[in-house]
């Protein structure tokens, strides 16, 4: 029996501990899953301590069982960097030898000047912060004036954030499109982020009409090959984002982590052939970067429950493979993401259940695919799929 469809689940920000290089980011040190599980005394997780999930580092009350319900191994990032869509690109076979630029001390008048040119009126700010702090320091001066809030933060991105009542959703998006247009070649960020919030002073909030305007991926990626190959690939989260809408035939937005997985159990009702890839994002969005462990395991615990639900509903055949895409350590000194090894779990019911090892790439995941769904290889990448039992021919 072939393979008909792959379930890939990002659980974005989940790093299992520093990689070799970690010292070059500022990152020696750390480990996401078992600082966070630490901080808070233990944590528990059922499910993913049956895949295996406490085989791959330290984790108090998180088991290595002598028995695991899925394979399981973890992944070293090849590219250069370690944010979002770096690690989201590596895993559809895309290795990047350079990192995206970031702009620690804000972005230079070459983008500003033509930015403020283009949508008529100055910006404020124009410095790294954090997307909360930096409203509820200049919220009350863009009410007044109506002039965007323009930061960005460890990360390659160009955020602008404005009040919904002042600047009309429409006119933030556009806003962003002008400065993706500007952002090229050396200051090629890798997202432009329309950050629209609502309140009072005091009391502003983001909304959930946030939108992210990526650059494509410079190369053919899994997506691609699926796509035309004429599979359906079904984009649940920010990947659509992430890969600037290319290679994909269907977007499912969603509002959180909960509200993700619903997403993703609807969609596991159709009959659909090919790949639904999702990314359940709070882990490091509200988590990780506001260093705040406490709600990490939280939200961990609570991913854990409705996985039970995902897995009831993969079919004979299917499998569902659960990944992140860097670490996130909300328990370390500053509030980036963080380079480290990341989780593969592989689950399905005719999955070998057995060790994956150390994977050298995020592109072996990408190569699986496309063989289990007998489209072209990648560039980059070694498939693991006669590892689980799936031979394709």
């Amino acid at each position: 029996m072939q393979i008909r469809r792959v379930v890939i689940i990002v659980l974005d920000g989940l790093g299992v501990g520093e990689m070799p290089d970690a010292y070059m980011y500022g990152d020696a040190g750390s480990n996401t899953l078992s600082h966070v599980a630490k901080a808070v005394g233990g944590i528990s997780l059922p499910l993913l301590a049956s895949f295996g999930l406490g085989c791959l580092t330290e984790v108090e009350g998180v088991e290595c069982p002598a028995e695991t319900a899925a394979a399981y191994g973890k992944m070293a990032e090849s590219s250069k960097g370690k944010d979002t869509i770096t690690g989201h690109w590596e895993m559809t076979g895309i290795i990047m030898q350079k990192p995206f630029p970031t702009f620690p001390a804000g972005f230079p008048d070459e983008i500003i000047k033509p930015f403020t040119g283009a949508i008529g009126r100055p910006v404020l700010g124009n410095v790294a912060a954090s997307g909360t702090e930096i409203i509820k320091e200049l919220g009350e001066e863009h009410l007044r004036t109506g002039y965007p809030i323009v930061y960005t933060s460890a990360d390659s991105v160009f955020q602008i954030a404005a009040h919904e009542e002042i600047v009309p959703l429409q006119q933030l998006y556009d806003w962003c499109t002008v400065a993706r247009e500007l952002l090229r070649g050396d200051y090629a960020v890798g997202r432009v982020i329309a950050r629209p919030f609502r309140g009072e002073k005091g009391s502003f909030v983001r909304t959930p009409n946030r939108r992210d305007f990526s650059l494509p991926p410079p190369s053919e990626t899994l997506l691609d090959k699926l796509k035309a190959a004429g599979h359906d690939v079904v984009a649940v989260g920010k990947i659509d984002d992430i890969f600037a809408g290319r290679g994909i035939t269907r977007s499912i937005h969603t509002k959180n982590n909960e509200d993700g997985i619903k997403k993703i159990l609807a969609a596991l009702e159709e009959r659909a052939s090919g790949l639904l890839y999702a990314n359940l994002v709070d882990f490091d969005m509200l988590y990780g970067h506001r260093n705040d462990y406490s709600g990490y395991a939280r939200a961990l615990e609570q991913a854990d429950r409705q996985l039970e639900d995902v897995c009831a509903k993969i079919r004979e055949d299917e499998i569902l493979i659960l990944v992140a895409d860097h670490g996130c350590d909300p328990t370390f000194p500053h509030t980036d993401h963080t380079r480290e090894y990341t989780p593969l779990l592989v689950y399905g019911p005719r999955v070998l259940r057995r060790p994956l090892g150390m994977r050298s790439t995020f592109a072996d995941v990408g190569q699986t695919v496309a063989e289990l769904l007998n489209v072209p290889p990648l560039e980059n990448g070694t498939s693991f799929s006669r590892e689980l039992g799936l031979k394709t021919k």
